[in-house]
């Protein structure tokens, strides 16, 4: 009952009122044109119109993680409320902190998070030369290979070849159960799953291989569920829910961008949050080869994903152009109405956070955590909302009319 007295608050905050509002950068000016005399809240942040629902969808890209948790602190400072957060990996561990807290202490408890995450390579000074900081950059991530990550994971004490096959020692080279009290001291689960913030998060089941998520409106999420969508092989151990295993879901897809758009049902507004650029230079050195190879991989499925999605919806947008031409006796026609209905569906504005690599940072960028490139990754973060935040008109002109469209608006 709490799940669904909770459900109905997040709806009883929308209503069918028409809303018509023009924005520029000084001012948003709203007119309002009652249709039926129904309870409403505007939606509004410091620059931007929000529509119904607003999602955030958090990549998976491990150490990288902290560049999502700079673009949240970001979006909190300018009040756009989230509704929604799907993640993926170290994207879904994100998500359930941000889910699992109250409006005040949600950056806060992401603070910590990567703090403790970061306390076992501390912020050395260096001279700003980049030959030195991809030194320092990859002494960092062996030390991680060595000893592990404070809250996170660590070296087991015998290699998995000596461990009795197919128990959880030999199939993974690093035991993550501090992962779990970590979960378990900055989350609110009942908060996470009853909360006013929708939960999802995605794993692989292993001997299917079939993708799942887990969604707050559907199951009962907990450290389980988060860890199972971190768990990538042969680094960190499956995890078992409820008789199956499951690995890291950005095995299959590094972006939630599919569930989410799958079970749209309010118009939205998207902030994908990429940990990985599809675009680079071509590689001049193997460390730039390896990490070009690593970015290929993880962002071509987030890619295709919405651009797929953005293709479909323009189709579907022309096929309801043309109904609306047509005359009025072929309106209740029976394939009329199917195709209608088939071409119906709710405006996305999808923007586009895409975090790009310093020179400095090779293919181990993603378990180098030090503190000093979890700061600078945080700070990213909030660079990017506040360069999308200045150009907030261009996203805020599509809301208002309700079309589909994709926006990257940080690429300099």
């Amino acid at each position: 009952m709490h799940r669904v007295g909770s459900m109905l608050q997040r709806r009883a905050r929308y209503s069918s009122n028409t809303v018509l509002m023009r924005c520029s950068t000084d001012a948003i000016l709203t007119v309002m044109a009652d249709i039926e005399p129904k309870p409403t809240r505007r939606r509004i942040a410091k620059t931007l119109p929000l529509p119904d629902c607003v999602a955030l969808v958090l990549q998976g890209g491990g150490a990288l993680g902290s560049f999502q948790a700079g673009v949240f602190e970001a979006l909190a400072e300018s009040e756009v409320d989230i509704d929604w957060v799907a993640g993926i990996s170290i994207g879904a561990v994100n998500a359930a902190i941000i889910a699992g807290n109250p409006p005040e202490r949600r950056v806060e408890r992401l603070r910590a998070f990567w703090e403790l995450l970061t306390s076992g390579l501390p912020s050395f000074p260096i001279f700003p030369n980049e030959l030195l900081r991809e030194f320092l950059h990859e002494w960092s991530a062996g030390a991680v290979i060595a000893q592990g990550v404070p809250g996170f994971f660590r070296p087991r004490v015998l290699p998995p070849s000596f461990a009795s096959p197919g128990s959880c020692e030999a199939l993974s080279f690093y035991d993550s159960t501090p992962l779990k009290d970590t979960l378990d001291s900055l989350i609110d689960w009942d908060l996470a799953n009853e909360g006013p913030i929708r939960l999802s998060v995605g794993a692989v089941e292993i001997e299917s291989g079939n993708f799942r998520y887990f969604d707050s409106h559907t199951d009962r999420i907990d450290a389980r569920h988060i860890m199972a969508s971190g768990a990538l092989p042969p680094g960190l151990p499956p995890i078992d829910i409820d008789g199956k295993l499951y690995w890291d879901g950005g095995l299959v897809s590094n972006t939630p961008l599919t569930h989410v758009m799958d079970y749209q049902d309010a118009a939205m507004l998207v902030f994908q949050v990429d940990l990985f650029s599809a675009t680079s230079d071509s590689p001049r050195t193997m460390t730039d080869v390896i990490n070009r190879e690593k970015e290929i991989r993880y962002s071509s499925r987030t890619r295709q994903v919405s651009s797929e999605r953005l293709k479909l919806r323009q189709e579907r947008e022309a096929i309801r152009r043309v109904l609306d031409k047509l005359p009025a006796e072929m309106r209740d026609d029976p394939d009329v109405v199917a195709l209608k209905a088939q071409a119906a569906e709710l405006p996305v504005a999808l923007v586009h956070l895409i975090h790009r690599a310093n020179a400095w940072e090779g293919g181990s960028r993603d378990f180098e955590f030090s503190q000093r490139t979890m700061r600078e990754h945080w700070q990213a973060g909030r660079d990017a909302i506040d360069r999308t935040m200045e150009q907030s008109q261009v996203m805020a002109a599509n809301i208002v009319d309700g079309r589909s469209a994709a926006f990257d608006l940080t690429r300099r």
